[in-house]
Formats: C-alpha cells, sequence, structure tokens
C-alpha cells in the first residue's frame, strides 16, 4: 500500500526523493527508473492504459512498494490519491519553471526522440500519453504552451489534493518537510543529492538515454 505518491513532474528531484523515500519508509519507491530497469514488460502497457483510461489494478501494480514518484505514476496523482486516502502527496518542484525548462530540454526532452528506436512503441506510447494527460497536448517544443500547462497542472495538484495531505517540495528542502508529513525522525545521514543534469549527461551512452544503473543510486 502506498504511503507517499508524487505528484511532481521529471526533472524536480524525483530520483532523489525516490531514495529519501526509501531511507525514511524502509522499502522501495516506484519510479520510471524501476521502470526500464525491473518493469519493463508490465508498467508501460499498464500505463499506456491507464492514460486511455483503463486503470490497472492499482494495488497489484504497486504491490512491494511504500511510494511511488515521477513519471508514469505521478501523472495519475489525482487517481493514486482516490485510491490510497491515508498517503501522503508530495508536489516536488524546481523554484521556477525556467529552471525546470532547462534542466528538461538538457537531460530528458533532448533524449526522448533517441528513445524512440531503443524501446519501442509500447513505450512511447506509454510517454507520449502521459505527456499530453500532464500538459494538455502541447508540442513538447512549444515553450510558450508548455509553460502555461506546467502552472495549469501546478494549479490542478493543489485544486485536487487537500492542503493537509499535500506536501510542497521544492528542490533542495532536505528531510524536514518529508519527516514532518510522515511523522518520521529526521536520520542522521545527510539528505541525498542525485542524478543532476551532468550525471544524466554522463550517462548518455546508457540504453535508455540517460538510463539509470540498476545497481546505483540516482535523482
Amino acid at each position: 500500500m502506498l504511503r507517499v505518491i508524487g505528484a511532481g513532474l521529471p526533472r524536480t528531484g524525483t530520483m532523489t526523493l525516490k531514495n529519501a523515500l526509501e531511507t525514511l519508509l524502509g522499502a522501495p519507491c516506484h519510479h520510471m527508473a524501476e521502470v526500464f530497469n525491473n518493469r519493463a514488460e508490465t508498467d508501460p502497457p499498464a500505463f499506456l492504459a491507464a492514460a486511455q483510461g483503463d486503470y490497472p489494478d492499482w494495488d497489484e501494480l504497486f504491490t512491494g512498494y511504500a511510494a511511488a514518484v515521477d513519471w508514469p505514476s505521478s501523472a495519475f496523482h489525482a487517481e493514486l490519491a482516490a485510491h490510497y486516502p491515508d498517503a501522503v502527496v508530495v508536489l516536488s518542484r524546481r523554484d521556477s519553471f525556467d529552471t525546470w525548462w532547462k534542466s528538461a530540454n538538457n537531460t530528458i526532452l533532448k533524449d526522448i526522440h533517441a528513445a524512440a528506436d531503443l524501446v519501442g512503441p509500447i513505450w512511447m506510447g506509454m510517454i507520449d500519453a502521459i505527456w499530453d494527460k500532464t500538459f494538455e497536448g502541447a508540442a513538447r517544443d512549444d515553450r510558450d504552451a508548455v509553460e502555461a500547462a506546467y502552472h495549469r497542472y501546478h494549479d490542478r495538484v493543489r485544486e485536487t489534493i487537500p492542503a493537509e495531505r499535500l506536501v510542497e517540495f521544492e528542490t533542495g528542502a532536505g528531510w524536514q518537510p518529508l519527516c514532518e508529513a510522515l511523522d518520521l525522525p529526521i536520520p542522521e545521514t545527510p539528505f541525498p543529492y542525485l542524478n543532476t543534469t551532468k550525471d544524466w549527461n554522463d550517462r548518455a551512452n546508457a540504453v535508455p538515454p540517460g538510463g539509470v544503473p540498476a545497481d546505483e543510486p540516482q535523482s
């Protein structure tokens, strides 16, 4: 059963958040890296179907996970929040659209077309459907349209999730907001800082582009 649901977009420190939540909860956190490394056969068709309105058995899909952040799951934060009414919802975010746009363009957006030849039509169908669900069909290279949809997305999260369940987690916020929301002590270990733009591009020849090695923690 999920205790934490991420509503934040990719490139908002979601791998850092995954690592932090796994430390706090002592159980795995779902993330796109999990899909690539461990669930490539099961998750893309399930999330593609979900984007088309055919929702999976969420309990079965997230068996073994205590949290889910990043795409594809964060695109379904409203559905998951309804299914797991006791879960905390974490809206990870950058300090501005400009900061997010720069990071996204230097990583996931520049590599998304290269990924098409590597991951196949179901994967790309999932990615395209999740993009359209999140950004209301805005073209990925139309900065103004993406910015407008970006702000509407954050507004929808705030309108959908009651304030007492929502944690707005700006990159670099550290342990305290998470620990307060989960009523857990602050760990003695430093808060992680993972998967920077440099980290992503240092893995430029990985599969998928910018891929996350299964044996290394990243954000």
